[in-house]
């Protein structure tokens, strides 16, 4: 294989999310006055971290949103991963053969390492994540778009960035591999191609994934 590591992002990439997490933060901002779409979020939030919802918010409106905003759109998210979320399509068939033929992976994700969790536990992704192989934005000073979660995971895995591949579906997951110096696969399911600049190759289903590392 060209690369030692494959670096998982986790939202629409390991875990069908998106959609989910996506619909409850428009909502969500709705009620609180700031009208926003499910397009809208996806637009603006989608690959992102936590902070990112309140710095938009401040910057286009003036006001911040209430100090327990996190904490009540996770417990809403939760609940609903545990009753909808399901793997992405092909996902599982992709991490057995990584796993049958030995070669290293984990995930970095703009999710809370809790969030990483209960989406894994609820679609059973759980049995191929262990504590060593998942890497949270709160393990970093910024999240995507900056390099450092992804720079934190290769360091920690023992891999030089040059030698890492990245699969992510957002735009923000793009530029923060490239500014890794990691080379992107850029996954298509949810996000246009034209917004995926910067990836090496583009792929629509998982089931094209394993030649694209070989």
């Amino acid at each position: 294989m060209r690369y030692d590591l494959v670096i998982f992002d986790n939202d629409g990439v390991l875990v069908d999310s998106e959609p989910i997490s996506n619909r409850l933060l428009a909502e969500y901002l709705t009620e609180l006055g700031h009208p926003t779409s499910y397009e809208d979020s996806i637009r603006d939030y989608m690959g992102s971290a936590m902070h990112r919802v309140h710095d938009l918010v401040l910057e286009r409106t003036g006001k911040r949103l209430p100090d327990d905003f996190d904490d009540v759109f996770h417990a809403r998210v939760f609940a609903a991963f545990e009753r909808e979320l399901k793997p992405v399509p092909g996902i599982v068939a992709v991490l057995e053969k990584l796993a049958a033929d030995g070669t290293p992976y984990c995930v970095a994700s703009s999710g809370s390492h809790e969030r990483i969790r209960v989406g894994h536990r609820a679609t059973g992704l759980d049995r191929w994540f262990d504590d060593a192989r998942i890497f949270s934005s709160q393990d970093v000073g910024r999240g995507k778009p900056a390099p450092d979660l992804f720079l934190h995971a290769a360091r920690r895995m023992g891999v030089e960035p040059a030698r890492c591949v990245v699969v992510e579906d957002s735009p923000l997951g793009v530029q923060a591999a490239v500014a890794a110096g990691m080379d992107v696969l850029g996954f298509t399911a949810m996000t246009p191609a034209g917004r995926l600049t910067g990836a090496a190759h583009l792929f629509a289903t998982m089931e094209e994934l394993p030649d694209l590392l070989i």
